[in-house]
């Protein structure tokens, strides 16, 4: 088996369920790992009742996206395909993530193209990934990249573990950031692939406003953990341009700054290289609408 399926999830019973169930479908037959992030609406036990055959793990606290360096903990495959749980991969979409992680040995994550339910449409991310500016090498098999999708990608699980994961400070919301960084100054890469497809049904089950506080934070502390001063405090002042003058943005900064302690304590630089390519996402970062820190 090349791969295995992780699933994050809380208090989304009805999305999770039907989200199982389609992973059934997959051409692989993969393992399925389901981390529960102490759901209250019974979750677990559902999960545990209809789909007996996927390994699930309780945790007594929401871990946010850590939930997913435990799943890892227990992956014995090379790859993992990572997957919220209001997103499904189609039947085959998998299968070639993994062939092209098979093929190329220093790729580290592939993306997939994201098509928003009902209707199927592109999510607007999409376009900023087919048309990223990063450069890459040639082997590359799409365009390269500088971070990723979580709920939307594959990744090698050597480079995972290498990486270190998820930053645990940095809980929910952005959190890709970081590790990309992590994984490129390690000599890895990242990149899109337009034909591995799959389907993200928005939830109605959504703490907008923690999410986006913990994105605005958290873009923050990366910025000041990894770039170079120039390039630290042109990307601080460009989003503090365009950030809502709200309570959420305030709480935002304020959780920022008082994490400076410890961004100062493990902040290092990253490798000119890695730098140079994260440099060329400075202008669709100012202008994308994907990534607004609005709402």
């Amino acid at each position: 088996m090349r791969f295995t399926v992780v699933v994050i999830t809380r208090n989304r019973r009805r999305a999770l369920l039907a989200a199982l169930a389609r992973l059934r479908s997959l051409a692989e037959r993969p393992p399925v790992i389901v981390v529960d992030n102490a759901s209250e609406d019974g979750s677990a036990d559902a999960v545990a009742a209809l789909f007996p055959e996927f390994r699930l793990i309780r945790s007594r606290r929401n871990l946010g996206a850590v939930a997913r360096n435990a799943a890892v903990d227990h992956v014995r495959t090379p790859y993992t395909a990572f997957c919220d749980d209001d997103v499904w991969w189609e039947p085959e979409a998998p299968s070639r993530a993994a062939d092209l992680l098979d093929a190329h040995p220093r790729l580290a994550v592939v993306t997939a193209r994201i098509l928003v339910e009902p209707g199927g449409r592109e999510d607007p991310i999409v376009t900023e990934l087919r048309h990223s500016p990063v450069p890459g090498p040639p082997w590359l098999p799409g365009p390269a990249l500088g971070s990723f999708l979580a709920g939307a990608s594959m990744v090698r699980v050597a480079a995972f573990r290498e990486a270190g994961g998820f930053c645990p400070r940095l809980w929910l919301g952005g959190e890709e950031e970081l590790l990309s960084a992590d994984l490129m100054a390690l000599g890895w890469h990242l990149c899109y692939a337009d034909d591995v497809v799959v389907h993200h049904e928005p939830s109605p089950r959504r703490e907008a406003s923690l999410r986006r506080r913990h994105g605005i934070r958290n873009t923050l502390w990366f910025t000041w953990l990894r770039r170079p001063l120039p390039a630290a405090a042109r990307r601080t002042a460009g989003l503090l341009r365009t950030l809502p003058r709200d309570r959420v943005t305030a709480g935002a900064l304020a959780e920022a700054l008082a994490g400076l302690p410890w961004v100062a304590r493990e902040r290092r630089t990253l490798p000119r290289d890695v730098e140079e390519r994260l440099r060329t996402l400075e202008a669709s970062q100012r202008h994308s609408k994907a990534r607004r820190y609005v709402g």
